[in-house]
């Protein structure tokens, strides 16, 4: 399985410039969530993904594999009252880096949020965001996509 290393922040408002960027329409469910562990689905524009997740905070170890619409569809049912719906936009960063922008859609609607995927810890230590950026909540398990599909979002 491979590791990712990432940041999460939420936003007050998208950034100035948001739509000359390139984006994409997610819908991802849960299907089983245990703790630190998930296993969802996921439709990304004309593409779909089984993902299993685990860990907790901006180090996790993750496998998503390519699965049919048609698989997508027939798994879909199973996770009623566990999903979100964002598009994501594709921002460059600095250093080569890249913002991944959500803009929530739905139960969520108004919510924008950034992560931004590392290389390695020291490259995550010494990163500084633009101001825009907002308020980092990496380590807070109740801004993770899970927990937002669950509960929606915090107060």
């Amino acid at each position: 399985m491979a590791e990712e290393i990432e940041r999460k922040f939420v936003l007050d408002a998208p950034p100035q410039g948001l739509d000359d960027h390139p984006s994409v329409a997610i819908e991802q469910g849960y299907l089983a969530l245990d703790g630190d562990v998930e296993v969802r689905v996921r439709r990304r524009g004309e593409h779909a993904f089984l993902t299993v997740k685990s860990g907790g905070g901006r180090r996790r170890v993750e496998q998503e594999l390519a699965i049919g619409l048609e698989q997508f569809g027939a798994l879909w049912p199973l996770t009623d009252g566990r999903r979100i719906s964002k598009r994501r936009y594709l921002v460059p960063a600095p250093d080569g880096l890249q913002f991944e922008v959500d803009v929530y859609g739905g139960a969520l609607d108004g919510l924008v949020v950034a992560e931004v995927e590392f290389p390695d810890d020291a490259a995550a230590d010494a990163f500084s965001g633009p101001e825009w950026l907002g308020r980092e909540v990496t380590d807070d398990p109740r801004w993770k996509n899970q927990a937002l599909a669950l509960h929606g979002r915090p107060e």
